[in-house]
């Protein structure tokens, strides 16, 4: 019969049409999505693809896929693929993951990737499905700084709370103080045999008075100093890193880097995370500090062994200009303050929560000339799947 169009049981047509659906799916499809083959080379790169990365075709049809990745995932991407040929273990197929991604520029960002494989002609083909995560991470930056103001703006509810309570505590033996020596000091504009007696009860009683001042201070410190902590197993390379994200919070730190230093013996702590957080950003924000306008500014965060078996150390060190010996010598004195606005107390707090949690924290020189900051908190004594 004259003019039959061909059936899809023509493999050649079969094959087009394949083709031209595969190339209408690649530039239509939301997600990024690459297909290599066995040699983990690029066959195909969607249009999201070549948006995300800043890729033309011509450019990107043919390289190693290697080159879109970073780091420990790029130097060990083949050897990957060649222990899944070999073993059928699969550690990336069939695994969604979050990694690092590079973009043609160079510049980095987090991506969700998932990879399928398919078989065609006794070989494979994988196909990876990658979204962008820079938005969902901005997102989540947005939301600590917010909870970060929540929780700055309570503390100074609670700052405020204390204070009016201390004021109105002290406001009445001070009083008491002032009156009693006003009259003693009436009195003995006229000293006689009456008069005396009368002026030393009334410093009697001006010294009790003052003796009340002091215990109200006293009980004051003893709440601040031995207040509960809600300590419990927690891992400490999660708090850190999270520690040096909200530091960075309302600072001007752009042109400081930070490393991270984590040994692999060390894993989870017994602390309050929320009270620990607190020491690590207010150490690294004396380092902003110290380190603002300085060429190859750093700044350095380990979590190391510490100096018995129980201990974790934890160092937060900068490269910056170091600390006058004088005021070395006091750093954790109450309102002793090497900044012209500060009042003196955020390394005091520091001690306070370091010791409450049975650890210690000193100041030491680094060989560069900069400051260190180290303390100890004890090791979990269980393991726990919670943080």
């Amino acid at each position: 019969m004259t003019g039959t169009r061909p059936t899809s049981s023509d493999p050649m047509q079969s094959l087009e049409a394949l083709q031209l659906h595969l190339e209408s799916v690649l530039e239509s499809v939301p997600d990024a999505m690459i297909i290599i083959g066995e040699d983990s080379r690029i066959l195909q790169f969607s249009r999201a693809a070549r948006d995300l990365f800043g890729y033309k075709t011509e450019d990107i049809i043919g390289q190693p896929v290697s080159i879109l990745m970073t780091g420990h995932d790029a130097r060990h991407h083949h050897q990957y693929m060649q222990h899944y040929h070999d073993t059928g273990e699969a550690r990336i197929i069939g695994v969604g993951r979050v990694v690092t991604a590079r973009r043609a520029d160079g510049t980095e960002f987090p991506i969700d990737l998932k990879i399928g494989e398919a078989k065609i002609g006794g070989r494979s083909i994988y196909t990876g499905f990658l979204r962008d995560l820079s938005e969902k991470q901005q997102s989540e930056l947005r939301m600590r700084e917010m909870q970060a103001e929540l929780v700055h703006f309570s503390r100074l509810s609670a700052v405020g709370t204390m204070a009016s309570a201390l004021a109105h505590e002290l406001n009445q033996p001070l009083t008491a103080i002032a009156n009693y020596l006003e009259a003693g000091r009436d009195l003995l504009d006229t000293p006689d045999a009456h008069t005396l007696p009368m002026v030393s009860e009334a410093l009697d009683e001006a010294a009790k008075q003052s003796v009340r001042a002091g215990q109200i201070v006293r009980k004051l410190r003893d709440f601040v100093s031995r207040g509960e902590i809600a300590k419990r197993a927690v891992a400490l390379a999660p708090l850190l890193e999270d520690a040096v994200s909200l530091a960075r919070i309302g600072t001007n730190s752009e042109n400081v880097k930070v490393r991270f230093v984590f040994d692999e013996s060390v894993n989870r702590v017994s602390a309050d995370p929320i009270q620990v957080q607190q020491v690590v950003i207010n150490l690294l924000r004396n380092a902003f500090e110290a380190l603002s306008g300085k060429e190859g500014a750093m700044a350095e965060v380990r979590a190391l062994p510490g100096p018995e078996p129980h201990l974790v150390a934890v160092e937060v060190c900068d490269n910056g200009p170091g600390i006058e010996p004088e005021i070395a010598a006091q750093l954790f004195k109450p309102f002793t303050s090497t900044k012209t606005t500060g009042m003196g107390l955020g390394l005091s707090i520091c001690q306070t929560i370091i010791e409450a949690h049975g650890g210690t924290i000193y100041a030491k020189a680094t060989e560069a000339g900069g400051t260190c900051f180290c303390f100890t908190l004890p090791r979990a004594e269980q393991e726990s799947e919670d943080d």
